[in-house]
């Protein structure tokens, strides 16, 4: 059985020193498909070298990070147009809205993230969002650029029952990862309540490792750890939650 990876940083110096184990070892457990979001564009060559290295099972993304905008955007946003053309990358990630890390620049984050919205749409593209402690600057932005053409995931999903209904009118799926293991993560409250169509996993690895692994480096094949937790919140047996969600990352990405 297929399990993907919807969200995994595996290009990161993170992995350095055993970055072909780490992944092998995710591939020998059925994590054969890795999304691999983009930070900026000095990430590019080592995400390329990845996906040559594992043609069949990595996937590009193209995006400028919030965190990581800086003076050059201008000459970012042109990097992520010409990675859209260059190198078949099947979405428009990781963008959006940081308000834990930098406040004071939100008037550019939104126009770097709508730019990048319209992106998507030119190219047909899903967008992955990153949505910290911003989800309702999120909301604003996508109702104000219309969400008719878009569909793709909120990355990270750690909102409420209310804001979960939201993002699923507008099309999008929810990442869940490490944080649905954790005791105080509070989604596992009310994740029932949301049908398994509208989800796909993810790790966000090296961050975020799920119990019983949290504070450590995260890895794709840790994955199995919220499987584990999805099939007891949802009590249905491990198979199906991978059936479920793989499908909706073919259905999001169209690969």
């Amino acid at each position: 059985m297929t399990i993907s990876d919807t969200h995994t940083h595996l290009y990161l110096p993170e992995f350095d020193s055993d970055r072909d184990y780490v992944i092998n070892n995710a591939i020998s457990s059925n994590i054969t498909r890795f999304f691999l979001p983009a930070i900026d564009s000095s990430y590019t060559e080592s995400m390329l070298a990845l996906k040559i290295k594992f043609p069949k099972n990595m996937f590009l993304m193209a995006g400028l990070h919030p965190c990581y905008i800086g003076s050059n955007y201008s000459e970012e946003l042109k990097h992520v147009e010409k990675n859209i053309l260059e190198n078949q990358c099947v979405a428009v990630g990781e963008i959006g809205i940081d308000l834990h890390w930098k406040t004071d620049n939100l008037s550019t984050q939104k126009e770097v993230f709508i730019k990048q919205i319209k992106l998507a749409k030119k190219y047909s593209l899903p967008i992955v969002i990153h949505s910290r402690k911003s989800y309702n600057e999120i909301f604003e932005v996508l109702e104000s650029e219309g969400t008719d053409e878009l569909s793709g995931i909120f990355h990270c999903f750690t909102g409420t029952l209310e804001q979960a209904n939201k993002i699923i009118s507008m099309g999008m799926k929810l990442g869940i990862g490490g944080v649905v293991t954790f005791k105080n993560g509070m989604i596992d409250k009310f994740l029932d309540k949301i049908d398994l169509s509208n989800i796909v996993l993810e790790t966000d690895s090296p961050y975020l490792a799920p119990t019983p692994n949290r504070g450590k480096r995260n890895e794709s094949g840790f994955i199995i750890h919220i499987i584990k937790r999805l099939a007891e919140i949802y009590q249905v047996n491990a198979n199906e939650i991978i059936n479920i969600t793989t499908n909706n990352s073919i259905e999001v990405f169209k690969t």
